[in-house]
């Protein structure tokens, strides 16, 4: 008799379980947090614009959530830049001068990871593979290089129309520990300023 009162209480606990369980996953799917993937880009884009230096930015960010805390992103970058890294926003970005004697044009595979905390509080780490060609000032190729990024940011996720879109505006930092087969002439330029760079995080994105 103790067995079956034991077998039919495992039965219920169970039942109560697998009860549990899956009201739980109604729940996530019901959850905006479900939605798992994403695809976006940056506001960035808006430098296009710029007629002096228009650094031709390409930017696709494809995002997985692992947990609804918890992010695994792709990025692909192409852009020109004919301006120093490390030259900060200012007075002497872009001054007469201070640029590269040509331009250089990158592609850059990036992954990352992404972090929130609190509400839509979140961090991000990012490395960023920079393969790199050199031109002069008649746009004739004299080298490739290569250079890797580390990118961390600080921002909150703004989110809008039942969580379909969201805006992440973000401060971040971009450090290069590896930067190799520059051009002597762009080299010159470059020395007087920091392997550093303090950059804004203008992301915005889809869900699905």
């Amino acid at each position: 008799m103790q067995k079956h009162i034991l077998l039919i209480g495992l039965v219920f606990m169970m039942a109560s379980t697998l009860q549990v369980n899956a009201q739980k996953a109604q729940d996530a799917k019901q959850d905006s947090t479900y939605r798992k993937y994403f695809v976006g880009s940056t506001l960035l884009l808006l430098g296009n614009f710029d007629k002096t230096n228009n650094p031709g930015y390409v930017q696709l960010n494809v995002g997985y959530r692992i947990t609804p805390k918890d992010v695994v992103q792709f990025r692909f970058k192409r852009s020109i830049y004919a301006w120093p890294l490390g030259i900060p926003f200012g007075p002497s970005f872009d001054a007469p001068g201070l640029n590269y004697p040509g331009h250089a044009r990158i592609l850059a595979p990036q992954i990352g990871y992404q972090r929130f905390w609190w509400k839509g509080v979140y961090t991000s780490v990012y490395a960023l593979n920079a393969f790199e060609k050199y031109m002069d000032e008649n746009n004739k190729k004299i080298g490739n290089g290569y250079t890797l990024y580390l990118d961390t940011y600080l921002g909150y996720q703004f989110k809008f129309f039942k969580d379909r879109f969201f805006f992440e505006p973000a401060i971040g930092i971009s450090y290069w520990p590896v930067r190799t087969n520059v051009p002597a002439s762009f080299k010159a330029v470059e020395q007087k300023w920091p392997n550093y760079f303090i950059q804004p995080g203008l992301d915005f994105g889809f869900k699905f």
